[in-house]
């Protein structure tokens, strides 16, 4: 065997027997173009598609986009510690639901919206900060911009949005956490699931 092929039998082994954790790396911008790209195409199609369409378009892109488990246990708070493992799976399933209808609820409709990223960013603990603007075009007038700010977080070799800064500020985890804490306190997880899957459908009966 001459040298060139050996050092190609080589190279095409440790392709083949290397573990997945060594393929390369997807960068948190990626993760985040990509889930827009399936927010763009789902309002594109927004007049063909009832919610529950959409739901079940986004649902994939969501799930490979957002640790849900991860930002669940965040917006509970101490009250996560005191909750069963059923509770927790349950209200983790509730709040996946909710997260999603809210999407599919929200994005209804396309009139030239873009999604520009402008800037990745390291920030406390490891996590990453992806800064986009949402665009959209406005007839005879300056285009309307709204700024999003995504925090992301390594799991494995995966890069996952924890949590959304709207203008740059307002946290969608802190204001769970607010919504949630005082039904936790008094009322326990499962009610709050219960209340989230209910919201959930709501938001998808259309």
């Amino acid at each position: 065997m001459s040298m060139p092929l050996k050092i190609f039998v080589v190279i095409v082994s440790l392709a083949i027997t290397l573990p997945c954790g060594y393929a390369a790396e997807i960068p948190p911008s990626k993760v985040i173009g990509e889930f827009h790209d399936a927010l763009l195409n789902v309002m594109k199609n927004a007049k063909s598609l009832s919610a529950k369409d959409r739901y079940e378009n986004l649902e994939p892109a969501l799930d490979r986009a957002f640790e849900f488990g991860f930002m669940i246990k965040l917006a509970s708070g101490t009250s996560w510690n005191k909750t069963s493992r059923e509770h927790k799976d349950n209200l983790t399933q509730a709040f996946r639901r909710m997260s999603i209808a809210t999407y599919a609820y929200r994005f209804k409709g396309y009139s030239g919206q873009r999604f520009v990223t402008t800037k990745t960013a390291p920030s406390v603990r490891g996590t990453q900060l992806v800064l986009t603007n949402i665009v959209s075009p406005r007839e005879n007038k300056q285009d309307e911009i709204v700024k999003l700010t995504y925090v992301t977080k390594k799991f494995g070799s995966v890069w996952k949005i924890i949590d959304i800064l709207l203008d740059g500020g307002i946290s969608e985890l802190s204001v769970r956490h607010s919504e949630y804490r005082t039904i936790l306190r008094t009322k326990g997880a499962g009610i709050l699931a219960q209340i989230l899957n209910e919201k959930a459908d709501e938001l998808i009966s259309d």
